[in-house]
């Protein structure tokens, strides 16, 4: 069922309500973890995805043993949406193969990426991908990092219509291609868009995340951590006493919480290679979400650092 926008900002306003009220989230998951609405659909998916440009390790099982223990307490915690890309060196592969241990390729939403210019190369680097993942359809699939984006579309299209792709969209982590995003993004008809926002890195929020809004895309938000200058410069000195507002336990969840908060956010996609990393994170997905006002505080507070 495809919602109206009109619709989707309805769900939007009333969750943005509870948000800057009462601190409550809009949906609780299995785990207690909050879930949004993509807008083409409605379905729910969990704010906290899986990012995993650093799943990309040979096939011994020492090596692939952190990565299994991560991707189950992703799995536990009601993770859903996990993140990959051909050019993530083994990624597809390791994570064809840790599902299929695990048991769990019917409980993820599964979302990978194409960047090949003819439709012939495009349709073959997707076969490539299913075969990898060791799976017939994917929930998402993406142009990546805007390339290519005019030739590779109408073949994800068409994968679309005969059910092998649920969701199509585009994506960036640099501010360098915005311009090329936002043609896109105005040109087409896409259910996702996935794009760089931190506290370090706001730029996307000047045009590109209301214009996801405005088109009724969903938001993949990648790093969310920035380029991890706040770690550095916040060291080892405690969190403000006024994150406890927001359930924020750590420096982690302060970032992913300030990223999830804006309002167009759907998801945030965090590399987690460790089940400890998995367990911090899903911290973010919890408890209240900073309304204006926080987000303003958590802005001063960073640039003043």
């Amino acid at each position: 069922m495809k919602i109206t926008r009109r619709e989707f900002n309805k769900v939007t306003i009333a969750a943005g309500a509870l948000l800057a009220g009462s601190g409550l989230p809009v949906v609780a998951g299995p785990a207690g973890v909050i879930k949004r609405p993509i807008p083409s659909t409605g379905e729910m998916i969990p704010v906290i995805g899986l990012g995993t440009n650093r799943y990309g390790v040979g096939e011994s099982a020492n090596v692939r043993a952190p990565l299994k223990e991560a991707l189950a307490r992703f799995h536990e915690w009601g993770g859903a949406l996990i993140d990959t890309a051909p050019s993530y060196r083994t990624s597809e592969s390791v994570l064809g193969d840790l599902m299929g241990e695990l048991g769990i390729r019917d409980d993820m939403f599964v979302a990978t990426k194409v960047d090949k210019e003819s439709p012939a190369e495009v349709d073959s680097q997707m076969a490539d991908s299913q075969r990898k993942l060791r799976t017939d359809s994917f929930e998402l699939m993406q142009v990546h990092n805007v390339r290519y984006w005019q030739t590779s579309l109408p073949v994800l299209r068409e994968w679309k219509e005969q059910g092998l792709v649920k969701y199509i969209g585009i994506t960036t982590s640099r501010s360098s291609e915005y311009e090329e995003l936002e043609k896109a993004m105005q040109a087409e008809d896409m259910d996702f868009v996935q794009l760089n926002y931190s506290l370090e890195q706001r730029e996307s929020a000047e045009r590109l995340l209301p214009l996801a809004a405005d088109r009724g895309m969903a938001v993949i938000i990648n790093r969310a951590f920035g380029g991890g200058r706040i770690f550095e410069a916040v060291g080892d000195q405690p969190l403000p006493d006024w994150a406890q507002e927001l359930g924020i336990t750590s420096w982690a969840q302060f970032l992913l919480k300030y990223a999830l908060s804006h309002p167009a956010a759907t998801v945030a996609i965090p590399g987690m290679t460790k089940a400890r990393h998995v367990d911090d994170n899903f911290g973010a997905g919890h408890g209240p979400m900073p309304g204006a006002a926080q987000r303003a505080q958590m802005e001063a507070f960073y640039d003043a650092l």
